[in-house]
């Protein structure tokens, strides 16, 4: 059983909750290897057509663990490197949209946590920045290289190099943040999404995602090789005769 993430099921997508507010939802292993095994355990679920991830208290996630980090030798520093670079790989990897809702602190290891889901909310409240050259590091969980492709190299370099962090505002005019929300209607958002997106055909969400991310690396041909499997789906038949018979279409996820 998990000790540190919640995940709730709904119609149609799954609420993830990373909850341990005391250490404002640092990431240290543990943590990382439940997030881990939560997205093994629910990757080849159907019904969950979108996930929403966000923290317990007043942080997203504040970054990885300090305390954890702060004795370790190379070694163990690339061990933990290499995991968080696992373990991010796998959430931006999961094959349905996800959505992050960021009701607060954002920083390092939980921007970059951010950073690997499909669409980012915020809470008016939400801080976000890679300040780990503040404390005489890099970033170790793929920072360097997302942030760039989502805001462009000048600009993640600035914020890579001062360390500074940006509020909600600065975030959403950056390409940070899809949308800013007060904190109260924050979740109520990230859901009315999840739904909006979960009323799709189920397979082929997976197959957008799956091209989306294919077609970002610039593998040209990848959209093609989806869109061609999209014709060997029910849901495909289904939502071309809806669209000529003028009705909703009524997905099965097959």
């Amino acid at each position: 059983m998990a000790r540190f993430l919640q995940w709730d099921e709904k119609a149609g997508y799954a609420i993830l909750t990373i909850d341990r507010p005391e250490a404002l939802n640092a990431l240290n292993e543990e943590v990382l290897e439940e997030l881990s095994s939560l997205l093994r355990q629910h990757e080849q679920d159907i019904r969950i057509k979108t996930l929403v991830i966000t923290g317990s208290g007043r942080a997203f996630v504040a970054g990885a663990d300090i305390s954890a980090m702060h004795g370790m030798s190379p070694r163990e520093a690339k061990l933990f490197s290499l995991r968080g670079h696992e373990v991010m790989q796998q959430l931006a990897d999961f094959p349905v949209p996800v959505i992050a809702a960021i009701n607060g602190f954002a920083l390092g290891g939980g921007l970059e946590l951010a950073l690997a889901c499909d669409i980012r909310l915020g809470s008016v409240k939400a801080r976000m920045g890679q300040p780990e050259v503040t404390l005489g590091i890099t970033p170790g969980f793929a920072g360097t290289a997302r942030l760039g492709r989502i805001i462009g190299p000048s600009k993640a370099k600035e914020l890579l190099f001062t360390g500074r962090m940006v509020d909600a505002h600065e975030a959403l005019a950056l390409g940070l943040l899809n949308y800013v929300y007060e904190p109260d209607e924050l979740m109520p958002k990230a859901e009315e999404l999840a739904q909006s997106i979960s009323k799709n055909s189920g397979v082929t969400l997976r197959l957008l995602k799956s091209a989306t991310n294919g077609g970002c690396l610039g593998v040209g041909t990848y959209e093609a090789e989806m869109f061609s499997r999209c014709f060997s789906t029910m849901d495909q038949k289904e939502g071309m005769q809806a669209f000529l018979e003028k009705r909703k279409p009524e997905f099965r996820n097959r």
